[in-house]
């Protein structure tokens, strides 16, 4: 008598992330109750009997895509040129002062809600189903994360938010923003139903006391939860560092207690090898945003050297771009150009960056980023209208990296429930969920414009 499932994958490629890395050129996966009971070779329907059967010809299984680094409110001035400045900014510092820190001052709960939905929206039309999301919009802290909670998970994804606690403006403001990271943490962890969780984030060293950092720290330790921060992603958080402390940014991390396997650190994009040498030491887990870090000209960070080292290495997007495979292509791409070596990293590498070495580094590896018996049934299926070459179990991770694009994902499931199916998101009305958001987004754009004199910014009207 065959086993009954909830639904049942069939005659696809799938690649399993497993510990083996193994790709079953035809081969099926079986999900009841919201898990994956069975990953096999051949065809299912002999060993199962399925309410819902997807037959795979000519279809790609993946785990669910994880982004390690996402801001959704980096969703706010997307397509917009030089969002929307009078001129471009001369560096890094230039982009905070008169880009970032000018719209997160403007933002509002119904501007978090929107970027939460647009952001998640997109995640789920490209594979990804699981992310870190850090949100900053200091005049909205009280109650703030609820709403990208909210955004979320009326799409079905799942994953961590954190306030990024600064104190840019005031000493007091840090600590007011702990505490909100601490409520959301306290009553996310303690419901069953919350598929976004709270985590504590903090802006970058060179906005903080240390007090701010120590406190994280002993939060995070308490409620066993991950934590992160921007490091090194300019110079400026360098020379902070050293003329205020004597130190670099990791050397100061390291001298206050601060490093540990469940902290992960954005960018490093200035990081030397000394650095780097305790990062690995610590088990600390790196976030690399390639196209981020294309974008506001800060430079590459020594991904091929972290390798080598064994550290755990990422992929987020930063709140750029919410296609999982153009960010997979940037970082295959970048790292040859800038070292002038086509060899390093082959697109394995890159996958893995993506999906189980993300896993790893939020601390959901044992729930997601592998298709495997016993992990939640998140998995993606890609099925490709055009493959201009063959593709097989040795071609795949080729063509994942440099053919497919987000278009070319069929469907998302998040739990074993269908959050896109056929090319559609099916959770939500995108079509009203866009022309809400977007009326909101158009009232933040005006209340930016009323700012054109101290930020030098300019409502882009289209």
């Amino acid at each position: 008598m065959k086993d009954k499932v909830d639904m049942l994958i069939n005659n696809a490629l799938v690649v399993t992330m497993n510990k083996n890395r193994d790709v079953i050129p035809r081969g099926f996966v079986a999900v009841r109750d919201g898990k994956i009971v069975d990953v096999g070779v051949g065809d299912g329907t002999s060993k199962y009997e399925a309410e819902e059967v997807i037959e795979g010809r000519r279809t790609i299984v993946t785990p669910g895509f994880v982004c390690a680094h996402t801001h959704f409110y980096g969703v706010l001035l997307a397509a917009s040129t030089w969002f929307g400045l009078i001129e471009p900014p001369t560096d890094f510092q230039q982009n905070l002062q008169r880009i970032w820190w000018a719209l997160d001052e403007n933002i509002t709960h119904d501007d978090i809600y929107a970027a939460s939905l647009m952001g998640s929206i997109m995640f789920a039309r490209t594979g990804t189903t699981f992310f870190k999301d850090m949100n900053s919009s200091p005049n909205s802290v009280t109650n703030g994360l609820d709403y990208i909670r909210k955004g979320a998970e009326e799409v079905g994804l799942r994953g961590y938010a954190g306030f990024c606690a600064t104190q840019r403006r005031s000493l007091e403001e840090g600590f007011k923003i702990i505490a909100e990271n601490e409520r959301f943490v306290r009553e996310t962890h303690a419901d069953p139903k919350a598929k976004v969780k709270g985590f504590f984030a903090v802006h970058a060293s060179f906005t903080v006391t240390d007090d701010v950092l120590i406190k994280t720290k002993e939060l995070a330790d308490k409620y066993g939860t991950i934590y992160a921060m921007h490091v090194e992603e300019g110079l400026i958080d360098v020379y902070h560092n050293i003329e205020r402390y004597g130190k670099r940014p990791v050397e100061r991390l390291r001298d206050i207690g601060f490093l540990s396997d469940r902290f992960v650190a954005v960018h490093v994009v200035q990081a030397i090898d000394e650095e780097l040498k305790i990062i690995k030491e610590y088990g600390v887990h790196v976030a690399h945003n390639a196209m981020s870090n294309m974008i506001n000209g800060v430079g590459v960070p020594r991904i091929q050297r972290m390798l080598e080292l064994g550290i755990n290495v990422a992929i987020g997007n930063d709140g750029y771009v919410f296609d999982v495979f153009d960010n997979m292509r940037s970082t295959y791409l970048v790292h040859k150009v800038v070292n002038k070596d086509p060899r390093i990293l082959a697109p394995l590498d890159v996958i893995e960056m993506a999906t189980i070495n993300a896993a790893k580094a939020l601390h959901v590896d044992d729930r997601i980023g592998s298709i495997e018996p016993g992990k939640d049934a998140d998995i993606v299926i890609i099925r490709p209208e055009f493959v201009p070459t063959p593709l097989n179990e040795k071609t795949v991770y080729g063509h994942m990296v440099n053919t497919f694009t987000g278009q070319d994902v069929w469907g998302v499931l998040v739990e074993g429930r269908w959050v896109t199916k056929e090319r559609k998101v099916v959770t939500v009305d995108v079509e009203d969920a866009m022309e809400r958001a977007h009326k909101t987004i158009a009232r933040l754009w005006d209340r930016m414009a009323s700012m054109e004199e101290k930020y030098k910014i300019e409502y882009l009207r289209t």
